[in-house]
């Protein structure tokens, strides 16, 4: 199993995933947004994802799981 992790601290503007979706290497599962700007978080694995770890709307911290994969 491996995690998609917060790069930095900001507000989950957008999930493009969601559980039972296969992701692949590189591809965007979450837009955060942060001081006016759309960060876009990509997963460095790709698999299945297990769980969505957050909601849009939710302010993350940076290294905190938004998604893990399996």
């Amino acid at each position: 199993m491996s995690q998609v992790l917060s790069s930095m601290a900001g507000n989950v503007w957008k999930i493009l995933v969601k559980t039972g979706d296969h992701v692949e290497e590189g591809q965007d599962v979450a837009i955060l947004e942060s001081m006016k700007m759309e960060i876009p978080i990509a997963a460095e694995f790709g698999g299945a994802v297990k769980e969505v770890k957050v909601n849009e709307g939710d302010f993350v911290n940076e290294g905190d799981v938004l998604v893990e994969l399996e």
